[in-house]
């Protein structure tokens, strides 16, 4: 029997030179720090496995760190009450690991910025005690070929730092974390592994790159918005003066501004699950709009990886179930409270937790709403009821006993029904985001009000367009809004992080 033999022990481990903490009291100067510790921390980890591809020796393991900030305050210091981030709620020593600095720079010059501001204290970049996964440390768009990394001898989780799911959670976020004693306490909502496992999927999901996504973000079920939303941005892109820069579609498609034909990308063979479509401006400040299809499990994954961008806005536009005789097809709904029984975020917000109207997303449509139909006071109410949306996970509800759901809805004051809306508003207020839906009746099947065939086609021709400029409009609104006052204080809980 030929012996193999035993694989030989590894030796120490490697790792980039140590990193002298740094104190800052300059945001752009503290990101850049970090954009620079982070770029050798992941080159570190790519050159290492290069080398053992080519065949260097394997008996080795390889470590690098994520950075990290960290704020210390000694005081009560009084903020401005009206902010809703940007400030410790008690002295302390607070921290996050960081990843994709590049990416975030924007924003995390923001929040330091504000935190210097309010505290007048200094932030200290260091190295955390987080190891990247080498999974996280390729750049977006490489290829790893599997001969190459057939060539390395031992398994990879011997020799490199892997995801680790156990330390990748929602629990700052859900507000059940507890910091050990001693232990700084969270500076950020995200950890810099779970951000890069979300931008990972993004890209999967979306088949664009995550730097393209924007702030304001419109969802919908219904592929008809989508293209509208393209015919739209197109021309707003040709035109050249709208202040949008780029236009970006699946496979990373770019059209620039003043332009007709792709700038870059590679059209998809097949779109993904969940295809997102750019509308660029500058420093974020654009939309981005998703067809998350149906279901409230896709609008759950996507709202999850979203929310790591820290956007400043999202919205559901799409279709529901007209639930009153008064309402008529092509009706507005906007949503002032939901009933979650899509089930999909029981573990993470208890159904007792109420989701708030937030009142600048809800002025923004109404607003846009008027504007776009020309209507406006009481004659709003003609296309437009404000009320209670449910969102169900069972599409053929009307399939099994309708007693107990119609009287629940009925008990609700439900106005409308449909699969995704809850969920959204849910994970909005879950993760700080301010959210809203406003949804147009495209049935009505408690009174056998359906549409006929050719209804369909003039309906969706004339009902989306109008639908989707009263989104845009809402979201051009929302974007002119100064910061300080679009994020609400009605998100935040007792003990919040500082950044957004």
């Amino acid at each position: 029997m030929k012996n193999h033999g035993r694989p030989q022990a590894i030796g120490p481990i490697a790792t980039p030179d140590p990193f002298v903490r740094q104190s800052f009291d300059d945001a752009r100067k503290a990101v850049a720090a970090l954009r620079s510790l982070y770029a050798r921390n992941t080159e570190f980890l790519r050159d290492s496995f290069a080398a053992l591809a080519a065949g260097s020796d394997s008996n080795r393991r390889y470590r690098a760190f994520y950075p990290e900030i960290s704020v210390t305050t000694s005081s009560y210091t009084q903020v401005d009450s009206r902010q809703s981030y940007g400030h410790m709620p008690t002295p302390g020593h607070y921290s996050t690991t960081i990843t994709q600095p590049d990416l975030f720079a924007t924003y995390l010059i923001e929040q330091l910025d504000l935190i210097m501001r309010n505290h007048g204290v200094p932030v200290v970049v260091s190295e955390s005690e987080t190891p990247i996964p080498l999974h996280f440390a390729f750049q977006e768009g490489t290829y790893v070929d599997g001969a190459a990394a057939g060539n390395i001898k031992r398994p990879i989780r011997d020799l490199f730092d892997v995801p680790d799911l156990d330390g990748t959670d929602d629990q700052i976020a859900n507000g059940t974390y507890e910091a050990p004693v001693g232990r700084p306490r969270p500076l950020a909502q995200f950890t810099a592994q779970r951000v890069d496992y979300s931008l990972h999927r993004l890209q999967h999901y979306t088949a664009t790159s995550p730097n393209h996504f924007q702030n304001f973000v419109l969802f919908t079920n219904y592929q008809f918005y989508i293209d509208e939303f393209c015919a739209r941005a197109r021309d707003l892109i040709a035109n050249g003066d709208t202040g949008y820069a780029e236009f970006v579609e699946p496979g990373n498609i770019i059209i620039r501004r003043g332009e007709q034909r792709p700038a870059a990308g590679v059209t998809t063979a097949r779109l993904p699950q969940m295809p997102a479509y750019h509308l660029k401006r500058p420093d974020y400040a654009g939309i981005t709009m998703v067809n998350i299809g149906v279901g409230p499990a896709n609008a759950k994954t996507i709202t999850d990886h979203i929310a790591v961008l820290r956007p400043h806005a999202w919205l559901m536009l799409g279709h529901c179930a007209g639930l009153r005789d008064t309402q008529a097809l092509g009706d507005y709904v906007l949503a002032h409270a939901y009933m979650r029984e899509d089930h999909v975020l029981d573990d993470d917000l208890p159904l007792w937790v109420p989701l708030p109207a937030l009142a600048e997303i809800q002025v923004a449509l109404e607003e846009a709403v008027a504007e776009v139909t020309g209507l406006s006071g009481y004659d709003l109410k003609r296309v437009m009821r404000t009320g209670t949306v449910a969102s169900i996970d069972n599409r053929n509800w009307e399939l099994r006993d309708r007693r107990g759901p119609i009287q629940r809805l009925s008990q609700s004051r439900a106005i409308a029904l449909d699969m995704e809306s809850a969920t959204i508003a849910a994970n909005g207020f879950r993760f700080r985001v301010p959210y809203g839906t406003l949804l147009c009746v495209s049935d009505k099947p408690l009174h056998g009000e359906l549409k006929l065939p050719g209804m369909a086609t003039e309906f969706y021709k004339r009902q989306v367009a109008q639908h989707l400029t009263i989104g845009i409009r809402t979201m051009e609104k929302l974007a002119d809004m100064p910061l300080e006052r679009l994020h609400s204080r009605k998100l935040r809980t007792f003990s919040e992080t500082a950044f957004q």
